[in-house]
Order: C-alpha cells, then structure tokens, then sequence
C-alpha cells in the first residue's frame, strides 16, 4: 500500500525560490509540490527545507571520549550524537574519525574502529534518525597512517576521506602561536617543553607527509572513496591535492587558496562556527570572506552540532546572503560533493528528507542591528517518516 503524506501551509524552500504552499511525500519521497492548500498537516507557515548533509561532524568523537581519559560504549555514543544532529535539521552525516597516532599529542587514534564498529553496527540495526557514513580523517604525517587505513578495508560506509596534517609551521598552524595556545589551553603539554615537540613534529612530518599523503589518497581512489584535502593554504598545496583527484577543499586557510581550489573544480568547505562566531579560531581566512568573494560552496556544523542552520538563517536576516543559497550550502552543495544525487533539494522524484524550521527573533544587537535569529526546528523528516 502507498504510504502518502501532505505537508501544507508551509514556506518551501526550493533550489531557486520560497514557496507558499503544500509538499505531498509519497513512499519516501517527493512526489510534487504546489501552491494550492491540500488537506493535510499544517505547517502554520514554517519554513520547509531539504534535510542537511553533514560532511564534516568531529561531534561523535566527543560522545565516545566525553572526558580525557574516559571512554563510553560505541553505538550508544553514536546514537547520542545522532540525536543531537536529527535535531538540527540533519537527515544525512558523514562522521568525521581520526586516524593517524601521534605520539604526545594525546590525540589517541586506537579507537577510531570501535566507532567505525559502532556506526556500522546503528546503520545494519536501522536506529539512527540521520543516515549515517564515515568520514575518515587521515593524519598523513603519522608515520602508521596507512597501515590504520588498509584496517578499515571492509567498512562499507567509508565514502570519505581526508588528508590532514597538523604539523606547526604551515596549513591550520601557519602561525606557531596559535598551536601553543592551542596545546597550553588543552594542557596537553606543560609550556617547557612545547618548543622540543614543535621540533620533533617538525621532523616526522618531513619524513613522512608526502608519501602518506600520495599512498593514502590512491588507496581511497581505488575502492571510489571521495576524496578531500583539509587546510590547504597555498597554491602549490592545492596543485598537490588537484593531481591526486581531490575534489573537496576543506577548510583553506587563505583566500590564496580557494582560489587555486575553485580554478581546480573543487568545492570548498568551511565551518559554519566561523560564521557564528565571526571568524577563525586559528586567525585564518573568515568564512565570511570567502562567502563574500563567491569562493564558498559547504558549510559544515565541524564542532557544533546546530551552527549550520544558525549560520544561514542569520546571515539572511542580516540581508547578507538570501537564504534560498544559504540551504544551497548546506544541503544540496555537500551532496552534490559526494555523489549523493537522490537528495539535498526539494524537487519531485528526490528523497523526502525535511526540516521544518521556525524562525524566533531575538533584539536587535550591534553585531545584529536587523535583529538576532534563533532556528527552531519543529520536525525532521527522513525519506517521508518523521524521525525528530
């Protein structure tokens, strides 16, 4: 039997243009759309938009180890983190897991598989409100990162892959500070020997980056695992990542950068806390910037689970970008990166995965004078189903 829903009343937010009107949802997905006033459930006039795709989340990781030294049990971790994303608009999560130990970084990668396990193991159980693939973060400078790669050779929700190097003195860390306070404020390390650790990271990577980068980025080409490159800074960084296929910028440190990365066909991510905090924790390029230039294509939540919808209804109600693009960025761009053409947009034919959202308006502020706006979502949708 068909399973058919209408959502009326609602503010449709199509690829081009805000709608009035009425979604019918038909066995899993979009059957049409009008401006007519079906019977059906009644939005009161909320806004409607495709389900977010989240490339970028590192949220799991703190459900898993929610204290140094504290590990908690994979899959309910997972579906801990998968609320927090259903509940903000997310229908569709790649799960950002780091691979690559460092020794004294206190960045232990030794349980990037049990969540990988326990992904896997919420996907075949069907739990989870969001769909849910794994994003694998990969340390290139770390000398046993390719060998914890060949590991996940058998986990069938591999569609990501990053090349990250977090060496100081270049790409995130250009500026050797940043990393200081970065490790001080972690107190990963106390101040006496930062200098000596700078150095002997300094020294691995050299030795090691380069070829992790090469042998890890046709590992991924060869089982079709998109692939991205993570802080590229300069334009020799991006002609690196163009010839190993890359085909997604996260977060550029330089306009530099996302430049070269656009010229190479490549969509650009950056994180949506950059927009809502007003720029980069690390002192490089602002988001906004770059948004601004026409250089930006993703936006994702990175370390808060709620910023992308935060980041788009403000930037509209501040009249600096209409918010018809600004779903653009955070649904129908990051499944455009990863060949996930079924969704991202509300459009007949494509899957029924929605987010019904309200819009509260707080006063106005100095950072804000048109007013500071708070999404709320009502109801989240997954193939036609409610699921939050």
């Amino acid at each position: 039997m068909s399973r058919e829903t209408v959502l009326r009343n609602a503010r449709i937010v199509l690829d081009d243009e805000i709608l009035q009107g009425a979604v019918r949802l038909r066995d899993g997905e979009i059957a049409d759309f009008s401006a007519g006033g079906e019977v059906g459930e009644d939005l009161d006039g909320d806004l409607l938009l495709p389900g977010l795709v989240e490339l970028h989340t590192d949220h799991l990781e703190s459900h898993a180890r929610p204290r140094p030294g504290t590990r908690w049990d994979p899959l309910p971790a997972v579906l801990a983190h998968d609320v927090q994303l259903s509940g903000a608009g997310v229908t569709t999560v790649f799960d950002a897991v780091r691979i690559g130990t460092l020794e004294g970084r206190d960045d232990e990668t030794v349980y990037a598989r049990p969540m990988a396990d326990g992904i896997e193991q919420a996907r075949l159980a069907g739990i989870t409100r969001a769909e849910h693939f794994l994003h694998l973060r990969c340390e290139v400078s770390a000398p046993g990162v390719v060998a914890e790669f060949e590991a996940f050779e058998d986990v069938p929700s591999l569609r990501l892959v990053s090349l990250m190097d977090h060496t100081p003195g270049q790409r995130q860390y250009a500026d050797v500070s940043a990393y200081r306070r970065y490790m001080l404020g972690k107190g990963r390390l106390p101040a006496d020997r930062i200098e000596p650790f700078i150095e002997q990271l300094k020294e691995i990577a050299l030795v090691h980056s380069v070829p992790n980068r090469k042998a890890v980025a046709g590992l991924a080409a060869a089982r079709g695992i998109a692939l991205a490159a993570h802080d590229d800074a300069t334009v020799e960084h991006v002609e690196e990542s163009a010839s190993f296929g890359v085909g997604i910028s996260e977060f550029p440190t330089t306009e530099v950068a996302a430049r070269a990365a656009r010229e190479h066909g490549q969509l650009t991510v950056m994180g949506a806390p950059n927009i809502v905090r007003g720029g980069s924790q690390s002192g490089n390029i602002a988001a906004t910037a770059l948004l601004d230039r026409g250089l930006l294509d993703i936006l994702s939540s990175d370390y808060v689970p709620a910023s992308p919808l935060q980041a788009i209804v403000q930037l509209a109600a501040d009249d600096r970008y209409p918010l018809v693009d600004g779903v653009r960025l955070v649904s129908g761009n990051p499944a455009r990166a990863v060949g996930l053409d079924d969704r991202g947009v509300i459009a007949a034919g494509r899957r029924a995965d929605l987010v019904r959202l309200h819009t509260h308006m707080l006063p106005a502020t100095p950072e804000h004078p048109r007013g500071h706006v708070v999404p709320v979502v009502r109801a989240v949708y997954r193939q036609g189903v409610r699921v939050s």
